[in-house]
């Protein structure tokens, strides 16, 4: 699911030396992405003590090579990138798959619970097949599907994060959900829902 480059920003740029201070464009971007890099990775990891680790140490890393983060064409699209890679990495080394699955099913069904408890079997039935189906998508997709439907964050939200477009949020959810709809055997979407 990862995107096929990597940026190192912890090695730094000639005659660049990490700040002294930490610029307020930095606690304004933690403050922008924070919650949902925690909410993100948990969802991969499974586990929320874990996700924070993991996202403490990405915006220590991000930290350590700001000037070089600023300098990339879209920033938060490289920050995205690196907390893909690194949540990845961690399920590597610990030599498991994402949990994305299980604990989108079991969030989904805790609130459905904390809504109308006659809710939670159906709850749980829709959401079986469809979790799957969405981390069976190619990566951006994928990204999308989880940020907006699974995270509940905007179409601008989403672009912002990943540091894409809106159209291309729009683009990559419509494929997304027509792609799903077929493995489920469902009807494509032909109405082009915004949100």
């Amino acid at each position: 699911m990862t995107e096929n480059r990597k940026t190192d920003w912890t090695a730094p740029s000639p005659g660049v030396h990490a700040p002294q201070r930490i610029p307020l464009a930095f606690w304004a971007f933690h403050g922008r992405f924070n919650r949902a890099y925690r909410k993100y990775a948990e969802l991969h990891l499974g586990d929320e003590r874990l996700a924070g680790q993991v996202v403490h140490a990405v915006f220590l890393s991000l930290l350590q090579g700001w000037t070089r983060l600023m300098e990339e064409a879209c920033p938060a699209a490289s920050a995205w990138a690196h907390l893909k890679e690194t949540v990845d990495d961690v399920l590597m080394a610990q030599g498991r798959d994402s949990a994305m699955a299980e604990t989108a099913v079991f969030q989904r069904v805790a609130r459905a619970v904390l809504e109308d408890a006659r809710d939670e079997f159906a709850a749980m039935e829709s959401s079986v097949g469809l979790y799957p189906a969405i981390a069976r998508l190619p990566g951006r997709q994928f990204d999308v599907m989880v940020l907006h439907y699974v995270l509940d964050c905007s179409t601008a939200k989403t672009a912002s994060i990943m540091g894409i477009s809106e159209a291309t949020v729009r683009s990559h959810r419509l494929h997304a959900r027509n792609r799903i709809a077929r493995e489920l055997g469902l009807e494509p979407d032909t109405e082009h829902n915004e949100d």
